[in-house]
C-alpha cells in the first residue's frame, strides 16, 4: 500500500461509519421517547431492573472490550509472542468468582451502587474513599478509550485528531445522557457485534493476502511467536502462565467483580439467577474476541515479518502497526475500512458510555442523594443526566494525558485498573471475607494499598525498559532471540529497580493483598471484637465465608 493513500476513504466507508454513529443516536432516541422516557433515575440508571440475560451478557464484553483491546492486542502478538494468550485462562475464576461471591451479595442488598455496600459493611467514610478512587479510575481510562479509536481515524482519513476525540466524546455523551442505561446496553449488543465482524474481515482478508492458513502458521513459527508454557515464576517477567494465569485472575475481579461498570449490569437483571447467568454467558463471548485479536496479531506478524511501517503513519507506536496492517489489507476493498473502522469505534463507544452511566450512578447515589435525600425524582433524574454530560466532557481532557504517554495503550490501560482497581478490589475483599475488619482497617489498608500502587507505578515508568522480541524470520530469528535472552539475563535488574519491574499483570493482586493485610492489622489494633455479628446480621458477608462460619 502506498503510504499516499492511506488517508482516504471511500464513499461507502463514510456511509459505514455514518450508519454506526446514527444507529447509535437512534437507539438513546428511541429509549428517550419510549417507556418511562427516563424520567426516574430507576429507569435513567438501573434500567427499571427490567434487562434478560442476553443483552446483559453482551453488554458485559463490550463494556471492557474496547478499542484498546481491538488495537492493542494484536500489537502485543505481534511484537511478543503468543504468550499474551494464557490470560484466557484467567477468564475461568475471574468470572465464575463474581458469579457465586460478589452477584449475591449486591443483588440481594438491592443497591444501585456497589459503594452503597461500603457503607452497609464499613461506615460512610469507607464508601465516600472508595466511590472517589474508582471516578478517579474511571476518567483516567476514559482518555485511554476516547484516544484510541480518534488516533485510528485520523491515520485513515486525515482527520484532525483532537476534532474526532470531541466528535467520539459528543456523540457517545448524547445518546447516554438521553437514552440511559436501557440505550448503553442496547447499543452495546449492537456495538459488539459490529466488533466481531470488523475484525472476521480482516483476518480473513488478511490470512488470503498473505498466501493462505499454511503460509500465516509457517512465518509465524519461524518468527518464533507461537509461545510455549512459561512456567517461569519470577514476577518480574513480563509475561509468564503465573502473571496471566494468577494475576490474570485478579485483574478479571476488578473488572467483572468490583467495578460499577459491570456491576450495574448485574443490578439491571430481572433476578439474581439472570444476573449469574449473564456473568456465564460472557466467557465464551470473551475467548472469541481475545481469539480473534491474537490472531490478527499472527496474521500481521506473517504479513510484515521483519518489518515496520508504523513510521509511515507518523508514529513508532506498534500501535499504529496494527492500523497499517489493517489499512493494507482492506485497502482497494470498498467498505471494509469503514466497517473496521466502525469496528473501533463501537468498542470505543461501549466502553465510555457504561463508564459515564456508571459514573453519573455513582456521584448521584453515593455523593449527592445521602446529601439532599428530600430532593424529587424529577430533580435527580435532571441531574444525573447533567453528571453523565459532564463526565463526558471531563474525558475528553484525560484523551490528551493518553497522547503524553509512551506505553502501548493495552499496557497503559491494564496499569490502570491494576493501579486503581487492585486496591478496590482489595477493599471490597476485606468486608466481604474477614467478619472483623473494621472501618479504620478499611480506610488505612485503602490509603496505604493506593501509596504503594502508585509508587510502584511511577516507578515502572521512569524506570521503564521493554524487550520485544526481534522482528525477524527464520533462522535468524532463533539467533536474534537467543542473543536476546542471553543480554536480558546478564541484565537483571536488582534492589528497588527490581520491584520497580514487577508484571504489570501482578498490579491488581498485590494491591489487594496489600489493602487486606494491612486492613486487617489495622482492625486488629484497633478492634471490634463484636463487628462480625453485625456485618453478618446485614448480609454483607460473602455465601461462600457465611457457609463456613455457619459450618464451623
Amino acid at each position: 500500500m502506498d503510504p499516499s493513500d492511506q488517508k482516504f476513504f471511500t464513499v461507502i466507508d463514510y456511509v459505514i461509519f455514518a450508519v454506526l454513529l446514527a444507529a447509535s443516536m437512534g437507539i438513546g432516541l428511541y429509549y428517550a421517547l419510549s417507556g418511562g422516557r427516563q424520567r426516574t433515575t430507576q429507569e435513567f440508571l438501573m434500567a427499571d431492573r427490567s434487562m434478560g440475560c442476553l443483552p446483559v451478557s453482551l453488554s458485559l464484553i463490550a463494556s471492557f472490550q474496547s478499542a484498546v483491546a481491538i488495537i492493542g492486542v494484536p500489537a502485543e502478538i505481534y511484537t511478543h509472542g503468543t504468550q499474551y494468550w494464557f490470560i484466557g485462562c484467567a477468564y475461568i475464576l475471574g468470572l465464575f468468582i463474581p458469579a457465586h461471591i460478589f452477584i449475591p451479595v449486591f443483588y440481594r442488598l438491592r443497591v444501585s451502587s456497589a459503594y452503597q455496600y461500603l457503607e452497609l459493611r464499613f461506615s460512610k467514610a469507607v464508601r465516600i474513599c472508595g466511590t472517589f478512587t474508582f471516578i478517579f479510575q474511571m476518567v483516567i481510562y476514559m482518555g485511554v478509550c476516547v484516544y484510541t479509536p480518534a488516533f485510528a481515524l485520523n491515520a485513515v482519513t486525515g482527520f484532525e485528531l483532537w476534532g474526532t476525540v470531541l466528535a467520539t466524546g459528543l456523540v457517545c455523551t448524547l445518546y447516554t445522557t438521553l437514552g440511559g442505561l436501557k440505550a448503553v446496553i442496547w447499543t452495546d449488543v449492537f456495538q459488539t457485534v459490529v466488533m466481531f465482524a470488523g475484525q472476521l474481515a480482516v483476518i480473513v482478508v488478511g490470512v488470503q493476502k498473505t498466501g493462505g492458513v499454511a503460509d500465516v502458521w509457517r512465518k509465524v513459527w519461524e518468527g518464533n511467536r507461537i509461545s510455549g508454557l512459561d512456567l517461569n515464576p519470577d514476577p518480574t517477567e513480563r509475561h509468564t502462565f503465573w502473571t496471566l494465569g494468577v494475576g490474570g485472575v485478579f485483574l478479571m475481579l476488578s473488572l467483572y467483580g468490583v467495578n460499577q461498570a459491570q456491576v450495574q449490569r448485574y443490578l439491571s437483571s430481572r433476578t439474581e439467577k439472570e444476573a449469574v447467568r449473564s456473568c456465564y454467558m460472557v466467557f465464551p463471548s470473551l475467548q472469541l474476541a481475545l481469539a480473534l485479536s491474537c490472531v490478527m496479531g499472527l496474521v500481521m506478524f506473517a504479513r510484515y515479518c521483519g518489518e515496520d511501517h508504523s513510521d509511515k503513519l507518523a508514529s513508532s507506536s506498534r500501535d499504529a502497526m496494527v492500523i497499517y496492517f489493517v489499512m493494507d489489507m482492506l485497502h482497494g476493498l470498498p467498505g471494509l475500512p469503514g466497517l473496521f473502522i466502525a469496528c473501533l469505534f463501537s468498542a470505543a463507544l461501549s466502553t465510555i458510555s457504561s463508564a459515564f452511566n456508571s459514573l453519573a450512578t455513582v456521584t448521584m447515589e453515593d455523593l449527592i442523594k445521602p446529601q439532599y435525600p428530600a430532593m424529587t425524582e424529577a430533580r435527580a433524574t435532571l441531574l444525573s443526566k447533567v453528571l453523565a454530560m459532564s463526565y463526558g466532557l471531563l474525558c475528553l481532557a484525560m484523551a490528551y494525558l493518553t497522547h503524553l504517554m509512551g506505553d502501548s495503550v493495552l499496557q497503559v490501560a491494564l496499569k490502570i485498573f491494576g493501579m486503581v482497581g487492585g486496591p478496590i478490589l482489595g477493599l471490597f475483599c476485606l468486608g466481604m471475607f474477614f467478619p472483623w475488619a473494621n472501618s479504620i482497617g478499611a480506610l488505612v489498608g485503602l490509603c496505604a494499598g493506593l501509596v504503594v500502587a502508585f509508587w510502584l507505578g511511577i516507578g515502572s515508568i521512569l524506570t521503564r525498559s521493554t524487550r520485544p522480541l526481534p522482528l525477524e524470520c527464520g533462522a535468524n530469528a532463533t539467533i536474534a532471540i537467543q542473543t536476546a535472552f542471553n543480554n536480558t539475563t546478564l541484565s537483571q535488574p536488582s534492589g528497588l529497580k527490581r520491584f520497580y519491574s514487577l508484571s504489570y499483570m501482578w498490579y491488581s493482586g498485590f494491591n489487594c493483598t496489600t489493602v487486606v493485610l494491612i486492613g486487617l492489622i489495622v482492625s486488629f489494633l484497633t478492634g471490634r471484637p463484636n463487628k462480625g455479628r453485625r456485618c453478618e446480621a446485614r448480609n454483607t458477608l460473602s455465601p461462600v465465608r457465611k457457609t463456613f462460619l455457619f459450618s464451623t
